[in-house]
């Protein structure tokens, strides 16, 4: 099989389980309504704890993460062995990213993909995905926004990238995810400015 079919594949099936939303798995298994029917009616972790069942939510954190981890990890273990392209791993961590980002599973309306970008980062490397997560719980805990903690983590993943790899190729691919997690929290930023952004753990119903 041409490596080129190969990779058309990988990215294909990183895609699928990109659009896996573990917030809808984990409101069905825990008997909870559907997560885009109340608080800021985002498929995500920070959404599904407004429903007060932390068990739920932890679910959907560790299996949003874990999928974009596996993808990647995959990628980077058998593209030498079948001799794919240098850029296979970057392609696969966008695609299981922005299948996050955009489901055909939901009509392309997913989640902020806070978690996933966490998975494919520790996957890329463990030290970077340990270092944008440290930056994510620092402001998380301290200020208790989740929005402005993923939004300064975002911003702080391509820093550190360059600093532990210089002009690397996957160097773009981290940029690009900061972006477009920076650009799904924009409605948040705003909320943030105008003082009206719940706090983690905070019940009330938000808009997105």
């Amino acid at each position: 099989m041409p490596s080129s079919l190969i990779t058309l594949l990988a990215v294909t099936a990183a895609y699928l389980l990109g659009s896996v939303s573990f917030a809808l798995v984990a409101s069905r298994l825990f008997g909870l309504a559907d997560p885009r029917s109340y608080g800021s009616k985002n498929p995500g972790a920070t959404n599904v704890l407004r429903s007060g069942h932390k068990g739920a939510a932890l679910f959907t954190l560790i299996g949003d993460a874990a999928k974009g981890w596996l993808a990647v990890f995959l990628a980077a273990h058998y593209a030498p062995l079948y001799g794919l392209a240098g850029y296979t791993v970057g392609l696969v961590a966008l695609a299981v990213f922005f299948g996050h980002l955009y489901p055909i599973f939901l009509k392309f309306k997913g989640g902020k993909g806070v978690a996933t970008a966490a998975g494919v980062l520790l996957a890329i490397n463990p030290w970077l995905g340990l270092a944008t997560l440290a930056t994510w719980l620092l402001v998380a805990f301290s200020l208790r926004y989740s929005s402005l903690a993923a939004l300064v983590a975002a911003a702080s993943a391509p820093l550190y990238a360059v600093l532990m790899w210089g002009n690397d190729r996957i160097v773009p691919v981290i940029g690009i995810i900061a972006m477009a997690l920076i650009g799904k929290h924009w409605q948040n930023l705003q909320r943030l400015m105008a003082g009206s952004e719940p706090r983690i753990g905070d019940k009330r119903q938000a808009r997105q």
